[in-house]
């Protein structure tokens, strides 16, 4: 289908509904980004052409002792007294992933009705690929290369071989622990028949899985290392960093962390920072809808979950993970896509 030009703002307006694929640069905060881009939009909108002031009745007396009625502008409408037409609050943004300031890459923003695609997506928990970089020879309060040294060790005697069989052995026990959280033995018959199924998904957002780990640079005292994760977080992957310097005999700490994809989502469909008006908006709602409609397994997952951690004696508790069990599964039965169409400013 043809691209059609517009230049009214309220038929743009109709069609900003979907879900964005942004890269948020290290150094920012998610809730700068998501104000960024709303500030950005709210601008381009304004430049459109939007509709005039209300008119209203003025009653006037004329010749004769006549009164003269007639429609005049409405000064309280004008927009030199109520402000820009859109504004800020007009728009409603949600993330998909809450990454810290450290973290750069891959952000999916849901806008207006684009919103319960974003929660969908959230809530299916898609994996994350990331790569990390840390570094060897010096560990931090934070784990972060912003924070006070605590602690400096020799690196000399540190090889990629020595760290690939580290990062094997950490995936090993990942691995390891979602089959056991399941109930089941990794030599069984249960354990192939629930791994045939599809990836082992928590059942809530509180429990870090890692599916898959590997050194992907080594520059001593720099490695980086890419890492298939969910419900991870920003402190948790400067964690690991730390215990892979530990057990490297050394010490280390992360010095960058880059999302390269978000299920679907990759890296370089991400819009940059310079992309992030009103035209770039628009034309990533629509690959981002071709995208969702092409992968629908985003918005509703078939593959296994981990519907419970414990197993509790106590029936009120056993209740309660059944019924948040069977919420998380009626929220897999439809789906649910943002409005939007091809517009061109």
């Amino acid at each position: 289908m043809s691209l059609v030009t517009v230049k009214d703002a309220a038929t743009v307006w109709k069609y900003l509904n979907g879900v964005i694929n942004v890269y948020k640069p290290a150094g920012l905060t998610v809730q700068q980004v998501r104000h960024t881009i709303i500030g950005n939009l709210c601008r381009d909108l304004n430049e459109l052409r939007v509709r005039p002031p209300l008119q209203r009745v003025a009653i006037a007396s004329g010749a004769e002792s006549r009164f003269v009625v007639r429609a005049v502008e409405d000064l309280s409408d004008n927009v030199l007294v109520v402000g820009p037409r859109y504004q800020t609050e007009d728009l409603r943004v949600r993330t998909c992933a809450n990454h810290g300031r450290l973290t750069s890459g891959v952000l999916v923003l849901g806008i207006n009705k684009g919103l319960s695609t974003a929660f969908r997506i959230q809530q299916n928990r898609p994996l994350r690929v990331y790569r990390i970089t840390g570094f060897l020879g010096k560990a931090t309060e934070s784990h972060f290369g912003d924070s006070r040294v605590i602690a400096k060790a020799t690196v000399d005697h540190i090889g990629s071989d020595k760290i690939a069989r580290l990062l094997a052995s950490m995936q090993a026990s990942h691995q390891k622990k979602m089959f056991e959280l399941c109930g089941v033995d990794m030599q069984s018959q249960a354990a192939y028949d629930l791994a045939v199924k599809g990836t082992i998904r928590p059942a809530d957002n509180s429990q870090p899985m890692i599916y898959g780990i590997r050194l992907a640079e080594f520059r001593r005292p720099f490695f980086t290392i890419e890492i298939h994760a969910i419900n991870e977080t920003e402190p948790y992957l400067g964690q690991l960093v730390h215990e892979i310097g530990l057990g490297l005999k050394s010490v280390a700490h992360c010095v960058a962390i880059r999302c390269i994809r978000h299920g679907h989502f990759e890296l370089d469909k991400s819009l940059l920072r310079h992309d992030w008006n009103l035209q770039c908006v628009l034309a990533g709602m629509a690959s981002s809808r071709q995208l969702l409609q092409e992968h629908p397994e985003m918005l509703h997952q078939t593959s296994t979950e981990l519907v419970g951690i414990e197993q509790p004696n106590e029936g009120e508790d056993g209740g309660r993970r059944r019924r948040r069990s069977a919420r998380f599964a009626a929220q897999d039965k439809g789906e649910i896509y943002g409005d939007g169409g091809n517009t061109k400013m």
